[in-house]
């Protein structure tokens, strides 16, 4: 710990607590004013990721956050750079990601004042941090009381950013003149001897915190086993971000015992692994807008976000007078429809596990039967386009098939993600799926995803072109922090996602506002930033991917695509199925 002034010491007690709880990682953009801050963390251990940009950093530490499911560290200088932050902390807040915002400010007497590179820097972010706090500026000697407040603050930090609700927290810290470790022998306290700072970064954290589990209450759990009990034809639907660890085997185990289906978004975590069984639906954003009133249930349990279809969310959207139960143990609304009729705030693993030990099995075959006959028409008519080279949707399966077990894959919005949510079948491979899709921008995607690189090397990204093209600066990261990752990017020049609505009929508007053309190609990015290139046709993609993964480098494969034409085949698999679904009326 770096003792040579106030400043120093001061940001030296607060990181040395925050490493005893845990964190690992930070992330840290240059500048003056944050400089007793970067001192203490390059003096602490702690894995550093520099950043030249702002925003990289803040997007690159929600990604190491996501992957790892442990707060991140993020730090920058006073002024616009802390705004910069903004995009990165709004998807946090959504998505649910412990983020530890740490900015550096000039001193209240300073502010409102003209000086430069000030700005107001209270309440920042505003509703997206679970807790704001205005540092006080490090004194001279201060007493054991602000000792004990910085040591318990840092705990109280580390906390709450990861319950009740993860997301992320934001420290301002005002520090005066000097900031770089000058030594200031009377700034130090009278009281702080050489074995009292030695325990300082020895002994145990001074405030540590139990978190209590939320375990159903037994008017929950009998609610639940008489609705469905009584409900033979029930439906499973997870959404984005479900519980990981033992939540997924249980649920499935679960839907077998009851005999309902679980739709599954891409998203969720139950699409993919080894607890996947016939009972893990996929195809629903193809089939539900053809199934009619035969895929109608009488009780739906939902878990996790909102989906990323709007096929699915348009069907639960028309079930009139049917019970719909959320189970979270976050108490925070995720039904965007306001078809949710019960919402639970409880455990879900624990709920699962008490209504394992409560429902007697009662599978109904004919009403599952029903779901897995809609459910294999789709992947024969998918699979029927694998060779159509306009198939744009075929790029997530071929890559979910080339990655090794364990491996992670981050996928960016706007069309990626529903191209892995509507092309890409259930699967027991073992594979970790990313996306920010708390607030669903097209910005920061590229470092979010080098970010969850830097926990799962290897990782393959996969993006449209003006996502990849909106954070080509974070590819910096790549070379600095030893990242290796494939980027893959569908180059169908401009905005793809548009060719589905209303205003790509209307020209001449449509293309220059919506669409927004740009005629790049990236192999001069990837050369720039010392990265592999590959160009390829989306039927050659397969042996690219299989070579980029065998690389000690990261590599950039470049998919020219038409989102036109890729359009019109979407359309076009949507009247097959419908012509397959019910073949009397077709």
């Amino acid at each position: 710990m770096n003792t040579a002034n106030r400043n120093t010491l001061w940001a030296g007690i607060f990181v040395t607590e925050l490493k005893k709880l845990g964190l690992d990682s930070v992330c840290i953009a240059p500048g003056s004013r944050s400089t007793p801050l970067a001192v203490a963390f390059a003096e602490s251990g702690i894995r550093i990721y520099p950043h030249s940009d702002e925003r990289s950093a803040s997007y690159f530490a929600l990604g190491l956050a996501r992957a790892s499911q442990k707060p991140v560290a993020v730090v920058c200088t006073s002024g616009t750079a802390a705004a910069n932050f903004f995009p990165a902390i709004v998807e946090a807040n959504y998505s649910e990601v412990p983020l530890i915002v740490l900015t550096a400010d000039r001193p209240a007497e300073l502010r409102e004042s003209g000086a430069n590179q000030t700005i107001d820097q209270l309440k920042l972010f505003g509703n997206h941090v679970r807790w704001f706090v205005d540092v006080p500026a490090p004194e001279a000697n201060f007493s054991k009381h602000l000792l004990r407040y910085l040591q318990t603050l840092a705990a109280r930090v580390w906390e709450t950013s990861q319950s009740p609700l993860p997301g992320p927290v934001h420290l301002n810290f005002p520090f005066r003149k000097p900031l770089e470790p000058i030594e200031m022998p009377a700034d130090l306290p009278a009281w702080m001897d050489p074995p009292l700072l030695s325990r300082l970064e020895t002994a145990p954290a001074q405030l540590t915190f139990s978190r209590p589990q939320l375990f159903p209450a037994k008017e929950q759990t009998d609610f639940l086993t008489q609705a469905i009990s009584s409900s033979p034809r029930g439906l499973i639907v997870c959404g984005p971000r479900c519980p990981a660890g033992d939540f997924p085997a249980r649920l499935t185990e679960l839907a077998a015992q009851t005999g309902y289906p679980i739709l599954a978004d891409a998203l969720s975590g139950l699409r993919f692994g080894e607890h996947v069984n016939a009972h893990i639906i996929g195809g629903y954003d193809t089939f539900l807008p053809f199934a009619g009133g035969s895929l109608r249930p009488q009780l739906v349990l939902r878990f996790g976000g909102v989906p990323v279809s709007n096929a699915l969310s348009d069907y639960l959207d028309s079930l009139e007078n049917v019970p719909q139960i959320h189970v979270s143990a976050a108490n925070r609304w995720q039904d965007d429809r306001f078809r949710v009729t019960h919402a639970m705030w409880v455990d879900p693993l624990l709920l699962c596990r008490d209504l394992l030990n409560g429902i007697p099995k009662h599978a109904n075959s004919d009403w599952l039967d029903t779901w897995q006959d809609y459910e294999e028409k789709v992947w024969d008519e998918i699979r029927a386009l694998q060779m159509d080279p306009y198939f744009e949707g075929g790029i997530l399966p071929d890559v979910l098939d080339q990655l090794p077990d364990g491996g992670g894959l981050y996928v960016a919005n706007s069309l990626p993600v529903r191209h892995l949510d509507q092309f890409a079948p259930p699967s027991r491979k073992p594979v970790q799926v990313f996306a920010n899709r708390g607030a669903s921008g097209i910005d920061g995607t590229l470092s979010s995803a080098l970010g969850a690189a830097a926990h799962l090397a290897g990782l393959v990204f996969v993006t449209g072109d003006t996502s990849f093209y909106h954070d080509m600066n974070g590819l910096l990261a790549i070379s600095r922090s030893g990242i290796r990752a494939t980027i893959v990017v569908i180059n169908n020049n401009g905005g793809g996602i548009f060719q589905r609505l209303p205003i790509s009929q209307f020209e001449p508007p449509f293309t220059d506002l919506f669409v927004a053309p740009h005629g790049l190609t990236f192999e001069h990015a990837a050369k720039l930033y010392g990265i592999d290139y590959v160009r390829v046709e989306r039927l050659s993609l397969k042996p690219a991917l299989e070579t980029a993964l065998r690389s000690e480098n990261s590599t950039i494969i470049e998919i020219p695509s038409d989102a036109a034409k890729f359009e019109q085949v979407r359309q076009a698999l949507k009247r097959r199925y419908a012509a397959a679904a019910n073949p009397r009326k077709s």
